[in-house]
């Protein structure tokens, strides 16, 4: 007989990355996973490629020169900056470190499909709180805190519905919850928005010891494949992270690219203009062809298709991929008749307006 795993473990659904292939189709278009449009920095390219005859040194446990790099270019104490494989390995171990069995964890309803997960594997209860136009309530989220609630996580802007919250409405979450409880700021996303009324976190982690904010290198830097991202935390915070992290969960490579892409400005803001530009493109072409799309703050659309007859979501999907065009299926975040667009090159953009547009004139 097997040996059973803790409770909860059974109760996930391993997490399923965006498709990056489609059997028979030579020619892809891969808008499944919001990377980048552009790439990686070719800085950050070099910077990844001069480690290859380095690699049987271990990488710095610290990442210190990493953080320096990050605090510089944001105006963060490096102290209180921990890096990560990714956002997602910091995004659980704050579940590990703060929540466990008879906790719960909080979350709106079409959150990123991991925040349940996170809570599962430590034994705690996922809960999720109603969301109003796809976007995140605040006012919902303070009426599911109960006396179990331990952390309650906010993607900003939020995947897969691409929906913000103003930094005044963020400010009012964190002032309406217990100060045990904490706030986790997901801005993976952060970089991509250009609305005025916008902060990615870093004032409410500066105003008290429970608020966390993380970012990633995966978006706007393109580097999703070297896994690399910080969280920027209180003092006591960031001590706990570094004693639960891995020793060395940041390789050597993806500490030179990270250091090389911050410092790259000039491609940052090429690939943000890229996005402000295709972004609206994109949602406009999709509303004028009868599709409902939700105002996205991100790299990417949510696009609703009719729950019934010929052109349903599924519908859509089977027809893109048929032509080597792979958006995302946004069922799994509760939203089965959406589909989730990342914005791509001009060509990628404009090729997959014009499928779309065949598909809705079949029947």
């Amino acid at each position: 007989m097997a040996l059973p795993p803790r409770p909860g473990i059974m109760d996930m659904a391993p997490y399923v990355p965006g498709a990056s292939k489609v059997d028979g189709v030579d020619k892809i278009i891969k808008l499944s996973s919001n990377e980048g449009a552009l790439g990686p920095s070719p800085k950050a390219t070099a910077a990844y490629e001069e480690l290859g005859s380095r690699l049987h040194r271990y990488p710095d446990g610290g990442s210190v020169e990493l953080r320096k790099a990050i605090g510089a270019r944001n105006g963060l104490d490096p102290d209180r900056i921990v890096c990560g494989a990714g956002s997602d390995e910091l995004l659980a171990l704050l579940a590990r470190a703060y929540a466990g069995p008879g906790d719960e964890v909080l979350f709106g309803e079409h959150a990123f499909v991991m925040y349940p997960l996170f809570a599962l594997s430590v034994g705690a209860t996922p809960i999720k709180a109603p969301e109003t136009e796809f976007t995140v309530s605040v006012d919902a989220l303070l009426r599911k805190v109960s006396d179990k609630t331990r952390i309650v996580y906010v993607a900003n802007p939020n995947n897969p519905t691409g929906t913000m919250v103003t930094s005044d409405e963020m400010t009012r979450l964190r002032a309406g919850l217990r100060d045990d409880i904490l706030l986790v700021i997901d801005a993976a996303y952060a970089e991509y928005v250009t609305r005025n009324d916008y902060a990615p976190g870093v004032e409410l982690v500066d105003a008290g010891d429970n608020v966390v904010m993380t970012r990633t290198f995966s978006k706007i830097y393109a580097m999703g494949g070297v896994r690399l991202g910080w969280a920027y935390c209180p003092e006591a915070v960031a001590d706990v992270l570094n004693r639960i992290r891995p020793p060395f969960n940041v390789t050597s490579g993806a500490q030179a690219a990270g250091i090389a892409a911050v410092n790259d400005v000039e491609f940052l803001t090429r690939s943000r203009n890229h996005n402000a530009n295709w972004l609206p493109w994109l949602s406009d072409r999709l509303g004028e062809v009868g599709l409902d799309v939700v105002p996205s703050a991100g790299n990417f659309v949510l696009v609703r298709f009719p729950e019934s007859g010929p052109h349903t979501a599924d519908a859509a999907m089977a027809f893109l991929t048929s032509r080597g065009i792979i958006p995302r299926g946004t069922g799994s975040a509760g939203i089965p008749e959406g589909i989730r667009i990342t914005i791509g090159l001009e060509d990628e953009m404009r090729a997959t307006v014009d499928v779309i547009s065949k598909f809705l004139k079949i029947m």
